[in-house]
């Protein structure tokens, strides 16, 4: 079978040199409705080099085209004068998370060419959730004139055995990546590079979880397409990686692009049965919104369901206001399931509200506060679901889940090169 994960040329700063705490930024598509969380960022790091002037975050997306050449100019600056080559490699990375746990993981690329984010896709690296195809185009212009990327996407695998992963945290040698507290509540993180024997054995396992024995114990399912890697945070920017590799292919032909730097992305792989990975609903708040018009039109459409899955509850919060509401024949088997389908039938009859996907309960209620604003929360799914769903049903809606909070997500440090 086609091996769809490699180790790559990893482009990282000199520490001894260079604050590694201010160049570690949060994943840009957190806290999108703070602008002061990346306002206290920018006072933080000052004028050190830091990946936050390589990435977007998303709070600024309105501000795409115009914040767009300053990135890809510090890009090319950092390359030039800051990044250091560190060839065909991997790294192991240990995170601590704000809760004191530690999370395993390893740096790696992934070829493009085996993933597919379409419901129903039979890929070795499969969305587990469903893409809201209008968002690639900007994230695109991003990495269209990007000449380095920043991982923030994080696959997952089903390896309940631990053979992947957690034998390289008994390995004491390995030269150090980086070793840094990270800014903001992150936590720290430790990475060491993998020596060859290591990412041959790391190989051996890997390709070991999609064997037809393997597949059959886990899934009681022989027949499945054998599914590696599920995507577990950042598949939107993944699935834009995916459409400026095309983009690439179409320019340059097949024969050329199978060799280029932009079919691979650099993600970091960890066991979904890591005892330190949570799995977090993510929450939703509607803005530009009549909370009380929010909920009689909910409870309407609730009323006019006649689904067999078991009763849902989930709560609402605008103003001083907060209540609760039970679905008693849901369609869907998750509440996030229901209460999307509403929220995107809402939408299309109320082109003034927004919707944003908020990571933490505290934000929703700060937020549900405001004028004209509602927030919704509920209980999440359970991370043991996960594989199974996506094997046999496809991608989840979009959003359903959070692997911890918005502090723990990953940190920009590692960049690769996706320019020839």
């Amino acid at each position: 079978m086609k091996k769809c994960y490699s180790a790559a040329d990893i482009l990282l700063p000199d520490f001894t040199k260079y604050n590694a705490e201010k160049w570690a930024t949060v994943a840009c598509d957190q806290f999108t409705s703070e602008p002061e969380y990346w306002e206290k960022a920018e006072k933080i790091i000052g004028d050190a080099p830091s990946t936050l002037r390589m990435i977007l975050p998303e709070v600024y997306l309105s501000e795409t085209e115009a914040r767009i050449p300053k990135i890809n100019e510090t890009m090319k600056q950092y390359l030039d004068t800051i990044l250091l080559p560190n060839t065909d490699t991997m790294i192991y990375v240990e995170r601590t998370q704000s809760d004191g746990s530690i999370r395993r993981g390893i740096v790696m690329a992934v070829d493009l060419e085996c993933y597919d984010y379409r419901k129903g896709a039979s890929a070795l690296i499969r969305a587990t959730e469903a893409t809201v195809v209008e968002r690639i185009p900007p994230r695109v212009a991003i990495r269209r004139g990007a000449a380095v990327e920043l991982p923030h996407v994080m696959l997952l695998i089903d390896d309940a055995e631990r053979t992947v992963i957690e034998p390289l945290a008994l390995a004491k040698s390995g030269t150090v990546a980086y070793d840094t507290d990270l800014m903001l509540g992150g936590g720290h993180i430790f990475g060491r590079f993998l020596d060859d024997a290591e990412i041959r054995r790391v190989g051996r396992s890997l390709d070991a979880l999609i064997t037809p024995a393997a597949m059959e114990a886990r899934y009681g399912d022989i027949s499945l397409s054998p599914l590696l890697f599920a995507v577990g945070d950042g598949n939107h920017s993944l699935a834009s990686a995916k459409a400026a590799y095309e983009e690439v292919k179409a320019s340059l032909g097949a024969d050329a692009a199978a060799s280029h730097p932009a079919r691979y992305a650099l993600v970091e792989v960890v066991n979904i049965h890591d005892e330190a990975l949570k799995f977090e609903p993510i929450y939703r708040v509607l803005f530009g919104v009549e909370p009380e018009d929010v909920l009689t039109s909910l409870r309407a459409y609730l009323k006019n369901l006649h689904g067999d899955a078991a009763p849902q509850t989930f709560e609402y919060l605008f103003g001083s206001e907060r209540g609760s509401i039970t679905i008693e024949r849901p369609i869907r088997q998750l509440t996030v399931g229901t209460l999307q389908d509403f929220i995107d039938d809402y939408l299309k009859e109320h082109p003034e509200a927004e919707v944003d996907y908020i990571h933490s309960k505290a934000s929703v209620e700060s937020l549900s506060k405001k004028p004209n604003t509602i927030g919704f929360l509920f209980s999440g799914m359970e991370k043991s679901e996960l594989f199974p769903t996506v094997m046999f049903d496809g991608a989840l809606p979009r959003k359903t889940f959070s692997m911890g909070h918005a502090e723990d997500k990953r940190y920009y440090l590692e960049c690769r090169k996706i320019v020839l």
